[in-house]
């Protein structure tokens, strides 16, 4: 089962105890629904006729159990249990003080976006995912350029409440619109949270010299053709080194640009 549908849950994913059944020595489990397919009332209705039976609903073959189970075995029966003695017994296996992905989040953000955050708010500087914790999803976008700068705006609530326009450059808020119920218009576009600037790719600009050791494909004593000529100790000018592969005399001139004699 695990080479055919994978997982029911890797480790820190979070887990939904679907259903319990108390049996004569054990307590079962089972959980995101369990590993055992189960189909609905209707879909073991059948229509009979000339040609056959049919099903009315026939269940979908590539529907497969995506869940587990856990099986808490005892000596003999189940003795009395209360809550946090079944959640003892059951630590090995889930964890149920685990942080929820908003609480995880908050502890990687500033003290000032926390804030921001818990109280709904958005604050000039916040990035994308920022917004997306503070106010959720938002209902409506609209992309509009002005000049050369393409933004995003990201529109929360209707009349007859407030409706905050969160206008976003790229990755950044940099204006929060706010029409209140009464007409008044708050207009937010000085930065109120910095996040720091994004890592940037150093550029080199000076020519770095060659290691020594660096690897080459060049032979033994063969300089490229940009290479300056070597000096000989007598004052003269080294010749160039011969080519590589020297014509064979005997196979007569190649068929493109005879060389020069």
């Amino acid at each position: 089962m695990m080479a055919m549908y994978g997982p029911a849950a890797k480790p820190g994913d979070q887990a939904r105890i679907s259903r319990v059944d108390i049996k004569s020595d054990r307590i079962h489990l089972e959980i995101n629904g369990g590993p055992v397919k189960k189909q609905k009332w209707y879909q073991r209705i059948e229509v009979g006729g000339v040609g056959g039976t049919a099903p009315i609903a026939p269940s979908d073959s590539n529907a497969n159990p995506r869940g587990s189970f856990v099986d808490l075995v005892f000596d003999h029966y189940v003795p009395d249990l209360t809550g946090p003695e079944l959640k003892k017994l059951l630590r090995p296996v889930f964890d149920f003080d685990a942080k929820s992905p908003v609480d995880a989040y908050l502890e990687t953000v500033p003290p000032k976006v926390k804030e921001a955050i818990q109280n709904h708010q958005v604050l000039v500087g916040m990035n994308r995912e920022m917004v997306t914790y503070a106010k959720g999803r938002p209902p409506k976008k609209v992309r509009e350029k002005e000049g050369d700068v393409e933004y995003e705006d990201w529109i929360y609530g209707e009349p007859p409440q407030d409706v905050d326009f969160v206008r976003l450059v790229g990755d950044e808020v940099v204006r929060v619109e706010t029409m209140k119920v009464d007409g008044e218009k708050i207009v937010r576009t000085q930065k109120e949270v910095d996040l720091g600037s994004k890592p940037t790719v150093a550029q080199n600009t000076e020519a770095q010299p060659r290691p020594a050791n660096a690897p080459t494909l060049r032979r033994p004593g063969e300089d490229l053709p940009n290479d300056s000529p070597k000096t000989l100790p007598s004052g003269g000018v080294a010749p160039p080194p011969p080519p590589t592969s020297a014509p064979d005399p005997g196979a007569g001139p190649p068929d493109r640009n005879p060389p020069n004699v």
